[in-house]
Parts: structure tokens; C-alpha cells; sequence
């Protein structure tokens, strides 16, 4: 492939991908967003994320966003937590739970688990008939036109929509607590954000 043919290439996924979150703006359900976010305000206990794949990296940024904004949160291994892990989740905890199709098994293998710990269960995913939106306390469906290559199956462009309409959560998050810059700096005191916020160099 000649160079040209690259630069284009290149344009067209930053394109697609450009579209893709800004369509979020009339595709996503507000309604549902808003339920999510009076969720995870008032949890009780600890918001945990977890997905596979591109999913779980997904759920990894979900979860560091929202320690950032101090509502406790962490990553759980689908795997791991089936073997035993799921201990780790209790009454009064919320669950994003996030695969795009929505029928991951090992997020499946979990639900019935999620049931009996009675936790809410926020259920990321662009498929609302699948068995993760069944099972969900709070479906929040994030679809995407296309992926931007050829194959229309590379996450790529549905993985960042799903980041995009959390971080606008998080965003919404910090009007909902008055979430301070003097708060940030207590727990973001490393790097340049927090040589801004602190005025010290690290």
C-alpha cells in the first residue's frame, strides 16, 4: 500500500471514530445515563468494572476515572472472579458490567451471582435483547454505526464510545458532588496534573 493510500486510511478511522461519539449525543439513552449516575452516586459500598478483551480495557479507564473523582472503584477479572473472586463484591456495591454483544460468557457465568449478592448492575452493551441486558439493573446501551475497519469487528469505535459516555458520567459525577480542585489534589499529587493543581514540582 503506497503512502497516500495509508494517510487515508488514517483519516478515515479518525473519521469514523470522530462520528461515532458524537452520534452518542442522539443515540444514547439520557434517561438511562441519569439512573446510572444517581447509582453510582449514592452506592454504599464499591463500583466495580469488568468486561473482557477490549472491554476490560475499557473497564480499567472506567475505573481509574472514577477513583480520580473519589467514588471507589476497581477492575475485576471475569476469570479470576468465577473462581472465587466474586467474593470480593458485596451488598450495596454497583457493577458495570460491560460487553458489546452481550452475551460474553464469562460476564454471563457471573450474573447469577450478582443476583444473589442483590447488587445493581449497570449492563454496558449495544445489544438489548441479550442475556447481560436481561439481567441488568440499569441497561445502558452504547451502539456504534460501524467499526472503522474493513471487517466492521475490530472494537475499536464501540470501545471508545463506551469510555466517551463514561467519562461524561464521571464529568456529570463531579457537578452532582461538588466535586473540588482541592479534593483532586489530595489524591493526584504526581505528574504535571498535579504540579497544576498542587503548585510543587514533583
Amino acid at each position: 500500500m503506497d503512502k497516500q493510500k495509508l494517510i487515508e486510511s488514517i483519516k478515515n478511522t479518525l473519521f469514523i471514530e470522530a462520528q461515532s461519539v458524537t452520534s452518542l449525543i442522539q443515540q444514547v439513552d439520557m434517561h438511562a445515563i441519569l439512573q446510572c449516575i444517581n447509582a453510582i452516586e449514592s452506592c454504599t459500598g464499591r463500583i466495580v468494572a469488568t468486561g473482557c478483551g477490549t472491554s476490560a480495557a475499557a473497564a480499567k479507564k472506567i475505573a481509574h476515572s472514577l477513583c480520580c473523582i473519589e467514588r471507589p472503584a476497581f477492575f475485576m477479572s471475569p476469570s479470576d472472579a468465577v473462581h472465587g473472586g466474586l467474593g470480593i463484591v458485596q451488598p450495596g456495591d454497583v457493577v458495570i458490567a460491560i460487553s458489546k454483544g452481550g452475551g460474553t460468557r464469562e460476564i454471563i457465568n457471573m450474573l447469577d451471582a450478582f443476583a444473589a449478592k442483590k447488587v445493581t448492575v449497570i449492563g454496558v452493551t449495544e445489544n438489548p435483547d441479550s442475556i447481560l441486558a436481561q439481567h441488568s439493573t440499569i441497561l445502558l446501551k452504547v451502539k456504534v454505526e460501524r467499526e472503522p475497519d474493513e471487517f466492521n469487528m475490530l472494537a475499536t469505535a464501540s470501545t471508545l464510545a463506551v469510555i466517551a459516555v463514561f467519562d461524561a458520567i464521571c464529568i456529570a459525577l463531579m457537578r452532582v458532588t461538588n466535586y473540588t480542585r482541592e479534593q483532586f489534589a489530595v489524591i493526584h499529587p504526581g505528574g504535571a496534573v498535579g504540579e497544576r493543581l498542587t503548585g510543587k514540582k514533583c
